[in-house]
């Protein structure tokens, strides 16, 4: 895994500050965009146990294997629904952009997430 200096989520913050501290347990996420964010960081830098660790029990696959030829370059956030801080489900709409073998790519899903426990999980996504 590398580190990189501005984290990855686009939040403009320092990594550091801003995910690496989620991805490290030391707070959860207060939101499912906030959780969204983390995990789109977390495949950036490659963390495989921070995504299965955020993924929902009912639909987390065993095992997570990152295309190490991948990189993840920028999330753009397009739309969400619910949610927040006292929400117990929310969807978040957003563009991962990518580049694979000198090519760009976006990924653009709607992805779902539910509240558990105070702790907040992705559940799955539809891709366009």
């Amino acid at each position: 895994m590398s580190t990189p200096k501005r984290c990855p989520c686009g939040l403009g913050e320092p990594f550091a500050e801003c995910c690496a501290r989620l991805h490290a347990g030391e707070r959860r996420a207060a939101t499912a965009e906030q959780l969204m964010r983390s995990r789109f960081s977390a495949f950036a830098v490659g963390d495989t146990a921070y995504l299965l660790a955020s993924w929902h029990p009912s639909t987390r696959p065993d095992a997570l294997d990152l295309d190490p030829d991948q990189r993840w370059v920028r999330l753009e956030i397009l739309d969400r629904t619910g949610g927040g801080p006292f929400d117990a489900a929310g969807t978040v709409r957003f563009e991962a952009h990518y580049r694979l073998g000198g090519r760009a790519g976006v990924l653009t899903e709607d992805s779902r997430f539910v509240r558990e426990d105070g702790a907040w999980f992705y559940v799955d996504g539809d891709h366009d």
